[in-house]
């Protein structure tokens, strides 16, 4: 087996070309992506936004290909560090839960419900490292669940999935993500499953492990205001298509497309505090009950 090419100053951790990924349906042939390029370099995050089936998920998973093979056809070019994972098909054994990693979008479905959190964790441990005893990987399972600010991560591997909070499973599942130590993360909606405050949390954790280790981040989301938090470039995907892309502070702050700005207007967006009572909303005093002998 030949070695894998490792990433470099020069090199982009992901390069994408012209990828297009067809499904059958029973309505036909679907061109879900349709010629999206673009690339992720060492310490970068880059976002790919836009509405529910815009094809932004299905972009991750043809990288990734965990497409149903039956159903879909995925062409173009993908380069993980320097390896085309589309021209040698089994190209992506090399790198998918290695170099690159995915963390899922709602961790109460990608868990098992029957399986203990230490059980899983220390799974994509053994399978990440090929070989380690059972003690070692326990151990490593502590370490990376303390590294993502889980307290007493050993009482935790104990629990299972339906005993812990939405954002616990998130950050277990980020966990597991870099059992394997990968230069490059696909984050596919990894926050849209929690309330705001947890939300905010997470994105910290997820930049805190970039700057740590220089990772890689590739974000889909349908928040713009994620985005905008999170990314050096924003991709911006209407019905399989790149619409804009660009620097993240110019497409929030100058948006060309119509359909970006749609977007930015539908962030909630608290108005003016005014303390005192209108007309309208003045509570009328009730009247006084009348006196029975």
């Amino acid at each position: 087996m030949s070695a894998q090419p490792e990433a470099t100053a020069t090199t982009d951790l992901l390069d994408v070309r012209d990828l297009v990924v067809e499904l059958m349906t029973d309505n036909g042939i679907v061109r879900a992506v349709d010629g999206a390029t673009f690339r992720v370099g060492r310490g970068e995050t880059v976002t790919i936004i836009g509405e529910s089936g815009s094809g932004k998920s299905t972009t991750a998973m043809g990288i990734l290909q965990l497409l149903p093979k039956d159903l879909a056809v995925v062409s173009g070019t993908v380069k993980v560090t320097g390896l085309d994972v589309l021209k040698d098909r089994k190209a992506i054994n090399k790198v998918r839960g290695r170099t690159v990693a995915l963390i899922p979008q709602d961790p109460m479905t990608a868990l098992s419900p029957v399986l203990s959190i230490g059980s899983q964790l220390t799974e994509a441990i053994r399978i990440a490292s090929r070989s380690t005893s059972k003690s070692r990987a326990t151990a490593r399972a502590e370490e990376l669940l303390a590294s993502v600010h889980i307290p007493e991560p050993a009482a935790q591997l104990r629990k299972y999935p339906h005993q812990l909070s939405g954002g616990m499973l998130q950050r277990v599942l980020i966990a597991m993500a870099l059992a394997s130590e990968p230069q490059l993360l696909i984050a596919d909606e990894p926050t849209s499953a929690l309330d705001v405050t947890v939300q905010a949390g997470i994105l910290d954790l997820l930049l805190e492990i970039q700057e740590q280790r220089g990772t890689g981040i590739l974000m889909i989301t349908h928040d713009i205001g994620v985005a905008r938090l999170v990314s050096d470039t924003i991709h911006v995907m209407k019905n399989g298509r790149f619409v804009e892309s660009g620097p993240a502070a110019t497409i929030v702050d100058a948006p060309r497309e119509e359909y970006t700005r749609k977007l930015l207007g539908a962030i909630p967006q608290l108005g003016p505090w005014d303390e005192s009572p209108t007309q309208d909303t003045a509570v009328e005093p009730l009247p006084q009950e009348a006196h029975r002998d």
